[in-house]
């Protein structure tokens, strides 16, 4: 049989067993699901944890510039990667804007990676595994790279459409979706790796799938599909995996993270309901209808309200803490990877320990994060002090 009927063949069973899974969940949905978000409302209101923002920690050199921070990492030598939608060119719209710099443990910079990368399109996201390779997913070109820690291309997934397309143009969202192509994405987000070295990629604003490769960078498969029931995505944004091999997917524009298993099976769905003060100020646009009780409101594609997950980390060590973020209020929560809230911290605005949209955060240990920000053009470095 020849290697892609392999590896096609190989991709069938985790398909069917997606719909399997999903209806199978959706049945269990009335019986069972309806609880966890009863469980995350009703739990005690969770305290602010105080922080402090690290001022000027990032230096740059006189001629470079952050854009809109779209992805940040840190590797085990406690090198920061900064994955930015600088040195932009092109027209207004539709420019290259893809950047990605290396800082070290005290903020230094050191050098640029991949400095006119073909693949450089629109930044999405960085990751650093756990033999420090860095991980790049960029949205413009549908495209994620693997670079050695030396900074050399190793492996590619995806294909960026062909310059010389007569017809090329960005992406477009047509109602009901184009089916997924095997080994393609349609504006890919972010990417993690279980213990065995397979790797997921979440695909993303229109495939709303996470895709599986093994190790050796073969496609395996994938699950989830667009809609709103369990074990549907609308815009898997981010994903992260913990030390159990259990897969957190921000469903973002489902409000929620949900909880997979390896073979794509929901394991459990978190909700983040944590009440909004009245005067809370809200970062850009119109201000998101509250309900009544402070929290998040509305059908449809909740992107922009409360707790709708933007980005997800998990901190290593024996005891695992999950963070995420959303654009409005623009807080940060602290999980415990049941999905309990246990704190929360930030807001909108300019000014430092402020956020404007949250778009990458890495958490290296419980009280130490780095944060990148898209409205603000920056990173922050922040030091948690939970009482």
């Amino acid at each position: 049989m020849p290697r892609y009927c392999k590896q096609r063949a190989a991709a069938r069973p985790l398909r069917v067993g997606r719909r399997v899974i999903t209806a199978v969940v959706m049945l269990g949905a009335v019986l069972s699901v309806g609880w966890l978000p009863a469980r995350a409302a009703s739990q005690a209101a969770p305290p602010e944890i105080p922080f402090d923002s690290v001022p000027d920690f990032f230096k740059m050199p006189a001629d470079l510039y952050f854009g809109e921070v779209a992805g940040v990492a840190v590797n085990s030598h406690h090198h920061i990667f900064v994955f930015t939608r600088g040195n932009s060119t092109g027209p207004a719209y539709g420019a290259a804007a893809a950047q990605l710099l290396e800082f070290d443990a005290n903020g230094n910079f050191v050098r640029e990676i991949g400095h006119n990368l073909y693949a450089w399109s629109f930044a999405h996201s960085v990751r650093i595994d756990p033999q420090d390779n860095i991980w790049v997913a960029d949205k413009g070109s549908d495209v994620v790279v693997k670079f050695t820690p030396e900074g050399r291309v190793s492996m590619v997934f995806g294909r960026k459409a062909e310059a010389s397309d007569e017809g090329a143009h960005p992406l477009a969202h047509p109602q009901p979706p184009l089916p997924p192509i095997d080994g393609m994405f349609r504006q890919v987000t972010d990417m993690t790796w279980d213990t065995s070295g397979n790797i997921y990629i979440s695909d993303g604003y229109i495939n709303s799938r996470v895709a599986k490769y093994d190790r050796d960078g073969n496609w395996v498969g994938s699950f989830g599909e667009p809609g709103s029931a369990p074990g549907q995505l609308n815009t898997p944004h981010s994903i992260a995996i913990d030390h159990e091999n259990r897969i957190y997917v921000a469903d973002r524009g489902n409000r929620r993270i949900q909880v997979f298993s390896t073979s794509g099976k929901v394991l459990s769905i978190i909700h983040i309901d944590v009440p909004v003060p009245p005067d809370a100020p809200n970062a850009i646009g119109n201000r998101p209808k509250l309900g009544p009780d402070g929290t998040a409101s509305g059908v449809g594609n909740q992107t922009m309200q409360p707790g709708a997950p933007w980005t997800l980390c998990i901190t290593p060590g024996p005891t695992q803490y999950l963070y995420a973020s959303d654009a409005f209020p623009g807080r940060i929560y602290k999980l415990s990877l049941d999905g309990k809230v246990l704190g929360w911290l930030g807001g909108s605005g300019r000014q430092l320990k402020k956020f404007g949209w949250i778009h990458a955060l890495a958490c290296p240990s419980e009280n130490e994060l780095y944060v990148g920000e898209l409205l603000n053009w920056r990173a922050q470095k922040l030091l948690l002090h939970p009482r």
